[in-house]
């Protein structure tokens, strides 16, 4: 494969508009405001889609072929980016974690305040049923 310079640059373009947006999706998660992740976006998605299909094109004989400088931008926007996704991610799961823990000690408290108070006492006939699993967003 023949080197690119046009290819690489818009590489590197794309690169630098993922990288702008999860920097903004890092402090949104950073400063608790998850509603304004900009990586839900459907344009952001596509734009992904695209970098890793372009990124896909790229082999090692390609980029040695490049010039030297944009060779080097590009190598250095690839490891930013990685360091960028890295990151995002870390946080995105320790949100999903804290997330599902106020879920979980939700339906405990709800199970344990359901639960009989007097274990001594007859067992009664309860038409309601223990609820064994709560609900979110409609979504199990």
């Amino acid at each position: 494969m023949s080197a690119d310079p046009q290819k690489i640059e818009l590489l590197i373009a794309m690169a630098e508009k993922l990288i702008a947006a999860l920097e903004a999706d890092i402090a949104a998660l950073k400063a608790g405001r998850p509603q304004e992740l900009r990586t839900t976006d459907p344009e952001f998605q596509r734009l992904s889609v695209l970098y890793s299909r372009e990124a896909a094109g790229i082999d090692a004989a390609c980029a040695k072929a490049a010039p030297s400088e944009l060779r080097r931008k590009f190598f250095d926007s690839a490891a930013r980016f990685r360091e960028v996704l890295a990151l995002h991610a870390r946080l995105l799961t320790r949100m999903r974690h804290a997330s599902e823990g106020i879920v979980k000690a939700v339906a405990e408290e709800i199970k344990r305040r359901r639960a009989p108070t007097c274990i001594y006492a007859p067992a009664a006939s309860t038409a309601r049923a223990h609820a064994v699993a709560i609900v979110y967003n409609r979504v199990i």
